[in-house]
């Protein structure tokens, strides 16, 4: 209907914030200096919130661990990891660049004790699937930047040192990303994104040219007719979770395109994203440029679709990587 729609045009406000980005906000160098000033101090507020929280038992606002022993950073949830997963490449990478211009042993000492630190952050937080992304986007920048590879390397021991070590130093940090995780990854299908992923796929089933509209998954996670879990129709009484199985969204950007906009959505979404990725990548396996790397980068791992991910229009995330996507295009 019309809510439907007008959120769908709505959406259209990212577009013009990139447009303005792009084309006259961050046309100059200056501004542009500005912007990966304010990235690089966004990253290091959320990684100083953490490890006071991880220290002291509470943020700077008094806010204490959630549930499962995530950090939350300066939130009141479970938020500190996704957006530190975008900022930590351009934010990270420009310093490791200049540090590695002049390859001395005490400068590789300090990029790989930033990379370490930065990493080890991530990692303490405990959410799983920004840590997979960040893992994922160190390797892509080492492919591009020749200069990171034994630094990189030697950060990923060094991680993964800490995570052997964390029932020690971090146990709820084992616990969600070593007991938790190895438990869902066993039984995915019926774990709640597993679960999530049946009732999107029963949806586009269901409205395979149209979708449901814009935020269709959350319209409609409560109607039976989605009630599909993975063994239906061979077992009539899999309900896919039922009313437990919902969610306000998919918890993937493109499964969040084919619910709300049917297969012709996915593939006009999927080709939006690979176009912005072309435009960002342009010559920087020729010139990779440390900051337009961590750009790309932000932006690969934001748009990554084997993920467990946010709504891709929430303004606490989606926001933010808009707002990178534009700086980078």
């Amino acid at each position: 209907g019309m809510h439907s729609l007008t959120e769908a045009l709505l959406v259209l406000r990212y577009r013009v914030l990139m447009a303005a980005l792009e084309h006259r906000v961050l046309r100059d160098p200056g501004p542009r200096r500005w912007m990966a000033g304010v990235v690089t101090a966004c990253a290091a507020y959320i990684a100083l919130q953490t490890l006071i929280q991880f220290s002291f038992g509470a943020n700077l606002f008094g806010a204490p661990r959630w549930g499962d022993g995530e950090l939350t950073g300066p939130f009141t949830k479970p938020r500190a990891a996704a957006p530190l997963s975008r900022l930590f490449f351009p934010a990270l990478l420009p310093a490791l660049g200049a540090l590695l211009q002049t390859p001395t042993l005490r400068r590789r000492l300090a990029a790989g004790a930033l990379t370490t630190f930065a990493l080890a952050v991530v990692i303490l937080i405990g959410q799983r699937m920004p840590l997979l992304l960040t893992i994922f986007g160190m390797l892509v920048s080492a492919l591009l930047l020749r200069q990171l590879r034994t630094v990189t390397l030697a950060a990923l021991l060094a991680g993964g040192v800490l995570l052997a070590a964390s029932p020690i130093v971090a146990p709820p940090t084992f616990y969600r990303l070593v007991t938790k995780f190895s438990t869902q990854m066993e039984n995915f299908p019926n774990s709640p994104y597993g679960l999530l992923a049946a009732r999107a796929a029963a949806m586009v089933e269901q409205h395979p040219w149209t979708g449901r509209g814009y935020d269709g998954f959350r319209t409609g996670c409560a109607d039976p007719r989605y009630f599909h879990g993975w063994t239906w129709p061979n077992n009539p009484a899999d309900d896919g979770g039922g009313l437990a199985g919902c969610n306000i969204h998919p918890h993937n950007h493109y499964l969040q395109a084919a619910t709300d906009s049917g297969l012709p959505g996915l593939v006009l979404f999927a080709a939006l994203v690979l176009s912005w990725l072309v435009i960002l990548g342009r010559g920087l396996w020729r010139d990779p440029e440390p900051l337009r790397v961590g750009l790309f980068v932000a932006t690969l791992v934001q748009q990554w679709p084997l993920a467990s991910t946010s709504n891709a229009f929430a303004i606490e995330l989606g926001g933010l990587s808009f707002v990178l996507l534009g700086f980078g295009l």
